[in-house]
């Protein structure tokens, strides 16, 4: 079955709508920090969107009493507390760009490209 000029340009455009949506995501999800603390804040940890540790900042008054376990437990809680930040960022920048009905609980790794390969079948099954 042949298809239009008409109906391939409107399939056209729709991809171009739902590449735009990935790449928003992407743009976005680079922009994000989070920043996280240990309890007695002499660490600081700063992750990006995509949970890389971008900068670890260790207050000098860490190694007044030096205890490599007590300072390893200390920086895995403030990158923890980072990463959290970031991911919830990253959460709510997804559900933005999702319809109103798919809000709840998003998932920024995934959800938003399942969303786009959703419509982009969808747009093939009407289509066929």
């Amino acid at each position: 079955m042949e298809r239009s000029a008409t109906e391939l340009t409107g399939r056209l455009a729709e991809y171009a709508r739902l590449a735009e949506q990935v790449k928003a995501m992407q743009d976005g999800v680079h922009d994000l920090r989070g920043t996280g603390y240990s309890d007695d804040g002499l660490v600081t940890a700063v992750v990006g969107g995509r949970g890389e540790l971008l900068e670890l900042e260790l207050d000098p008054r860490i190694y007044r009493e030096p205890n490599a376990a007590e300072l390893a437990t200390r920086i895995v809680a403030a990158v923890h507390e980072a990463t959290t930040q970031a991911e919830e960022a990253a959460a709510e920048l997804a559900a933005k760009l999702l319809p109103r009905n798919r809000r709840d609980d998003v998932d920024p790794r995934f959800d938003l490209a399942l969303h786009v390969i959703g419509e982009a079948s969808a747009l093939e099954d009407r289509n066929d």
